[in-house]
């Protein structure tokens, strides 16, 4: 895989962190206080985990899941300012956002052709500078000279709550203790896969957002930003 051509001086922020963390929620508040493109890398992932779950694809076939991605094209698009993913010319940004394809998203995020695509156009976006961009690997492997890498992270308790309280909005029943298990396995999951797993980049700055508003953190973020930049 090439390394990434962007210009050092570009601006761009990584956010970092495990699952239930805040990085979507923040990251959109961010770049649209910044001015900045919003890029949801996970968003990417859930779109070829939806593609093989609608076309019976074999995710313990990795040779499968590489030919497959022959026949997956992902373009991002904006709206005012909020991103739409599109699979093969269709908008699947409802589509994708249900807990099946999350479990699928998990599984292809671990396949190393998976990976390598989806790096691949995350950094062709970030050529243009200008993004903020959240995952696992972004300041650790996507864009690692970002002006602002962030890693934000929050109690397994805290985390569980987020979630719940989600389900509990959109009108679909949990079992909270289910709910905490998914979460620690993700984590466990993504901290020791063997391609770019969950890992601090060394020069970021840990926000642990269990006791912080949503508008605290974007704040924080905003204001460390406009430091590396100045």
């Amino acid at each position: 895989m090439e390394e990434i051509k962007m210009n050092e001086k570009n601006p761009s922020i990584a956010i970092d962190g495990p699952a239930g963390s805040g990085k979507s929620t923040v990251a959109r508040l961010v770049a649209k206080k910044l001015g900045f493109v919003y890029v949801d890398t996970g968003a990417m992932y859930r779109t070829v985990g939806l593609y093989c779950a609608e076309n019976a694809v074999n995710l313990e076939n990795i040779d499968e899941v590489a030919k497959a991605l022959e026949d997956i094209n992902i373009e991002l698009k904006y709206d005012d300012g909020v991103q739409h993913i599109y699979l093969n010319g269709k908008d699947v940004s409802s589509a994708i956002r249900v807990q099946r394809i999350a479990e699928y998203a998990s599984k292809v995020a671990a396949i190393g052709a998976v990976r390598e695509k989806l790096v691949e156009i995350q950094r062709e976006i970030a050529e243009n500078g200008k993004v903020v961009m959240d995952g696992r690997d972004i300041g650790t492997n996507v864009i690692p000279n970002a002006k602002a890498k962030i890693y934000l992270d929050a109690s397994v308790e805290v985390r569980t709550e987020r979630r719940c309280h989600e389900l509990e909005e959109k009108g679909i029943s949990f079992d909270k203790n289910v709910i905490r298990k998914e979460i620690v396995d993700r984590d466990n999951f993504d901290k020791n896969r063997k391609i770019n797993p969950l890992t601090i980049a060394k020069d970021a700055t840990i926000i642990d957002t269990s006791s912080m508003t949503i508008e605290e953190v974007e704040d924080r973020i905003v204001k460390l930003f406009i430091g590396e930049v100045i």
